[in-house]
């Protein structure tokens, strides 16, 4: 049986590199976001979730939906898969890891070994694209 697990995700692209982060415990590094609570639209879930974990405010007015990326969950059974609704946006405040997160790191094609699958996927799609130099 295929199960997808629906996240959100915020695309943040500085000097050629793409912003990933990683959870306490966890090894792999993936885009910031979460998954929406009940009733929450794509706008809300992203906000609150960078909020939560990495502690800046995006701009609502900004965001902009790039694309969506589904790849194998990491940690989870074959068939499960993370969906990535994936959006830009511009910000304000410090970026700083909160909550779960302990890491945050700016990464390109160089880095593929500490990037989750769905991480991957996305980064691999925002070089063909030319969003990372």
């Amino acid at each position: 049986m295929n199960k997808v697990i629906d996240k959100l995700a915020w695309v943040f692209i500085q000097d050629g590199k793409l912003l990933m982060v990683r959870s306490k415990g966890k090894e792999r590094f993936y885009l910031p976001g979460g998954k929406r609570e009940a009733g929450e639209s794509d706008e809300q879930a992203l906000l609150r979730e960078i909020k939560e974990e990495i502690s800046v405010d995006l701009v609502p007015d900004s965001l902009k939906y790039v694309e969506t990326f589904t790849g194998q969950a990491d940690g989870k059974a074959e068939g499960i898969s993370v969906q990535l609704t994936c959006y830009v946006a511009d910000y304000t405040g410090e970026l700083s890891p909160d909550a779960e997160i302990e890491e945050l790191k700016f990464v390109d094609g160089n880095d593929r070994e500490v990037c989750s699958s769905v991480a991957l996927v996305a980064l691999d799609w925002l070089e063909e694209n030319q969003y990372l130099s």
